[in-house]
């Protein structure tokens, strides 16, 4: 996986201080995206395993309360950053006790593969959808356009299950 941006202390990606990876690799395109620098899975740095330790330091750092972790792109359910993404929710889950994740991506929740729901055992917040630039609306909290939502998610008792409620 390759990554375009991290920024270890943000505000805008999500509620209070966070800390916030883009990751590269989207199959979406979506006409009017504000990041079309990530749509390529090669462009930006490598994502190591000492990116990773980094995220969880910094999640972790006593000197910021951060509440989590941000991971937009690109998209972060781009088939070939699975892995990478399911180690690290994974392991912010373990590592990084009280901290949210957050996780937003081209695909609805209804459209998500096995593989993909894998990782949603471990997000709090799911923004889903493309973005459509004919329903861009700067007022929207989280979220570029009207058609994406702001999905909470609750682990259910099912290993490969989750439950979820849409804001409305």
């Amino acid at each position: 996986m390759h990554y375009s941006q991290y920024y270890p202390v943000d505000v805008i990606n999500g509620p209070g201080t966070r800390v916030t990876l883009f990751v590269s690799g989207c199959e979406h395109q979506c006409k009017g995206c504000y990041n079309q620098s990530t749509w390529s899975p090669r462009n930006g740095s490598v994502f190591t395993q000492a990116m990773e330790d980094k995220i969880i330091n910094d999640l972790n750092d006593p000197r910021i309360r951060r509440k989590g972790l941000s991971l937009s792109g690109g998209d972060p359910l781009y088939p070939s950053n699975l892995d990478c993404i399911l180690k690290l929710v994974k392991r912010v889950k373990k590592e990084c006790v009280g901290k949210n994740i957050w996780l937003w991506t081209g695909y609805t929740i209804e459209q998500l593969t096995p593989e993909q729901k894998r990782i949603m055992q471990y997000v709090d917040y799911l923004v889903d959808g493309k973005f459509e630039q004919q329903l861009s609306d700067p007022a929207l909290k989280f979220r570029g356009s009207s058609n994406q939502r702001i999905i909470t998610i609750s682990p259910n008792e099912r290993i490969s299950g989750f439950i979820y409620s849409i804001e409305k």
